[in-house]
């Protein structure tokens, strides 16, 4: 990846589709993560301190800590707005109002949970006429590693051609803390949550994997040249085809032949 023209494209992506929108600036989850991190980053330097919204959505008793130090030193490093919104009262109220909310998975529960905090951005950005900027990697999108309709929900996604790696390169370049850059990456939707726990293979190895079955190369010959098991690439090929609606917009029943 040539890092320095990439972030110059990504900047020059975001100002443009701001421009396009006609709108007064962006809004972002900031998780104290590095996608996140990386996006806040590119954001600020495209539009200016002053137009751009980090919004840190922990849970209560759930979030680490560290997660909400590490947003709020991004924020305090750009000099950008910033909120921390607690999603646990609003999280309790869908699951006691909704019929069988008792019975909920942590599967059902998590997905929730993104959704909540997609409303919560899409809340601010049309309070104050701003787009919704997205934080999902290459790597998530093409594994279908997020929520529809929660941290799939947002206007533009920035880095979403960019591989976990490439990520960690271009925050190291831009001078993102290092122990965000080092942090294990995590959902946050529930305790003791990773992505490489959850995955069950590395960012390094997944990126590898699916750069080669991206430049053609068979399942078979791109797992031997990763050095990565039978079972963890079936695993990613499933979720590539299990998930591979989340990158569609919703079917439409064609009519067509019956007017």
């Amino acid at each position: 990846m040539e890092t320095e023209k990439v972030r110059e494209a990504v900047v020059e992506f975001i100002r443009e589709k701001v421009r396009e929108a006609n709108a007064e600036g962006a809004v972002l989850g900031i998780s104290g993560g590095i996608d996140s991190a990386l996006v806040a980053y590119l954001a600020v330097e495209a539009l200016g301190k002053d137009k751009v919204l980090g919004i840190h959505l922990p849970e209560f008793n759930l979030t680490p800590a560290e997660d909400v130090l590490d947003a709020t030193e991004v924020a305090h490093r750009l000099g950008i707005e910033f909120k921390a919104i607690d999603i646990s009262g609003m999280l309790t109220a869908y699951l006691e109002n909704i019929p069988d909310g008792k019975k909920a998975t942590p599967h059902a529960k998590g997905n929730l949970k993104a959704r909540i905090r997609m409303s919560v951005l899409y809340y601010h950005a049309n309070l104050f006429n701003r787009i919704v900027i997205g934080t999902g990697n290459k790597t998530e999108l093409l594994l279908g590693y997020f929520t529809k309709h929660g941290d799939g929900g947002v206007d533009i996604l920035p880095i979403g051609d960019m591989y976990k790696t490439d990520v960690r390169e271009l925050s190291a370049l831009m001078g993102i803390p290092e122990a965000i850059v080092n942090k294990a990456p995590s959902a946050g939707l529930w305790s003791g949550q990773t992505d490489e726990k959850e995955l069950g293979i590395t960012y390094k190895e997944v990126d590898r994997f699916l750069s080669l079955l991206l430049e053609g190369e068979t399942p078979d010959v791109a797992r031997n040249t990763v050095g990565i098991t039978k079972e963890q690439a079936d695993s990613v090929i499933c979720r590539i085809k299990m998930n591979a609606h989340k990158l569609k917009t919703s079917p439409v029943a064609d009519l067509s032949h019956l007017r």
